[in-house]
């Protein structure tokens, strides 16, 4: 028998940082992942012999402070220099940003960008103090609200107008934002994707997507396309070097089967883990860093949780509208107009061309016409190809989990053809040098990386689904209503991406 201080679930980047936290203040940490590697979406896979890709393809909005806290630099995580971003045209007329430089659109968008930029950055700061901090409880007391406080001074420090714009376009569509600032629509449909990428939201959907565009923009890199040195497995690889540096244990195919929970005269509490091996390993703490669905219903069980709480996880929107889509090239891409290829592409080259591929969607159907981010990561790590030869690793909106046949045959072959018919606009030469591809639809990543709905921020990152209601009340401060179980994956707050702090904030707030 095994005894820690605490368990943490899941190897994933989240997971990880939490460990990493825990054991730098000399708690004694086991971390047990399912898969035979670590580093989750953020690893890559081989989809095709001899030519890899992660899932995860940028780290633009890893937080510096978790970086500092835990001194990656120190166990070899380095950041390439930021790639720009491009908004392709067919005619090789691309729009090209790279921090407040932009190129490729009229004069008077070019003169307004470098100012909307800034604004967004000042509004992404002022709020660095929520996203790092552990949301106050509803109802809570004076140390609760501490977050708040210090979050209302930055505000008041942006100056009256700011502050009054800040609060208007908090809730914008992204269509409104930047509909009444630019005219161009390939720039358009370009600041749109942050907003909306991963999310049940298109440019026009009433719903928040600025909130989630400034947590993106809160990285180093304030939203330009940034990875590690080393492909963004070098992010796992620096967090594993810190935590086991600090005595936390990592044991990979080491699937979980349950929770542990021992109760008496004072409640129910987590004690520990039981693995599908059938071997019991006990903690103070069991920390999960699955979506909170996996976590409460399959490994917990819905028999330990109040019923008004499990509905309120059950209502969780879950489902991915995201697939990856990955080329094995024998040559390089030559992508029209002859862009840098370490950089970042968007095929959105308007609101509509985004807004029609999620109307698709709505109707349980894959997009015929489908807006596409892409990159070519084998431009910056050559470890992913063999020499000469490249890896395209897309993002493809929308393919909805619940696609109507059920991801039938028949239905991924179209979407494939769809997804290159797209892409061959831009690569004229693609059919001459494609090798093979992989299509992973969000059933597929559910089935994959143990992931509810195969959706990457674990749920919907919406205005509803955010803050101090992420992922609901009574969990949203990383504490589930059950002793000693806690969350810190993605689907705590702030929220998705390659953040990293979730697990930071988790680990900080169970050290208290």
């Amino acid at each position: 028998m095994s005894s820690f201080d605490a368990i943490v679930i899941g190897a994933g980047h989240n997971g990880l940082v939490c460990a990493a936290t825990l054991a730098k203040k000399g708690r004694s940490v086991l971390v047990v992942e399912a898969a035979d590697t670590v580093g989750g979406l953020a690893q890559d896979r081989e989809f095709h012999a001899g030519f890899k890709a992660p899932i995860a393809h940028a780290a633009s909005s890893f937080s510096t402070q978790v970086a500092k806290a835990l001194d990656l630099p120190r166990h070899g995580l380095d950041f390439e220099p930021a790639g720009a971003t491009y908004g392709l045209g067919e005619d090789g007329a691309h729009v090209r940003i790279i921090g407040d430089q932009i190129s490729g659109v009229p004069q008077a968008d070019h003169d307004e960008f470098a100012a909307y930029r800034q604004k967004l950055l000042r509004y992404a700061k002022t709020l660095d103090v929520v996203w790092h901090n552990t949301m106050p409880r509803i109802g809570g007391g004076l140390m609760d609200a501490m977050v708040y406080a210090q979050a209302a001074l930055k505000l008041r420090l942006l100056g009256a107008e700011d502050m009054s714009e800040f609060v208007r376009v908090l809730t914008l569509p992204m269509r409104d934002l930047i509909d009444e600032v630019f005219v161009d629509p390939k720039l358009q449909g370009l600041l749109s994707w942050d907003g909306v990428i991963g999310s049940k939201l298109a440019p026009r959907s009433p719903n928040n997507a600025v909130l989630p565009l400034l947590l993106r923009m809160n990285g180093a890199a304030g939203g330009d396309y940034l990875v590690p040195k080393g492909g963004m497995r070098a992010i796992a690889a620096s967090l594993v070097s810190a935590a086991q540096a600090a005595g936390a244990q990592i044991r990979t195919s080491s699937p979980v089967k349950r929770i542990i929970i021992e109760g008496d005269e004072n409640g129910e509490r987590a004690t520990g883990v039981e693995l599908e091996t059938g071997e019991v390993l006990h903690a103070k703490k069991v920390i999960s860093s699955a979506d909170p669905k996996t976590t409460l219903f399959k490994l917990l069980g819905q028999r330990h949780l109040e019923i008004e709480f499990t509905n309120r996880i059950k209502r969780l929107r879950t489902n991915g509208l995201v697939a990856k889509f990955h080329i094995a090239l024998s040559g390089e891409p030559e992508i029209v107009g002859g862009p840098d290829l370490r950089g970042r592409f968007i095929i959105a080259p308007s609101f509509d061309a985004i807004e029609f591929a999620y109307d698709d969607a709505k109707y349980g159907e894959a997009s015929a016409d489908p807006a596409i981010e892409f990159t070519v990561p084998s431009a910056v790590d050559g470890a992913l190809a063999p020499a000469g030869q490249h890896v395209v690793s897309a993002n493809v909106m929308y393919a909805p989990y619940d696609e109507k046949t059920g991801w039938s045959d028949a239905s991924r072959a179209a979407f494939s053809d769809a997804i290159i018919a797209k892409l061959k606009r831009y690569i004229p030469n693609l059919d001459q040098i494609s090798l093979g591809h992989e299509l992973l639809t969000p059933l597929d990543l559910e089935r994959e990386y143990r992931v509810t709905g195969g959706h990457w921020h674990h749920a919907e990152m919406a205005l509803e689904q955010m803050l101090m209601m992420r992922p609901t009340y009574q969990a949203a401060q990383y504490q589930t209503p059950v002793s000693g179980l806690h969350l810190c994956g993605a689907g705590s707050h702030p929220g998705g991406g390659v953040l990293g702090i979730p697990g930071w904030n988790a680990a900080r707030q169970i050290l208290k």
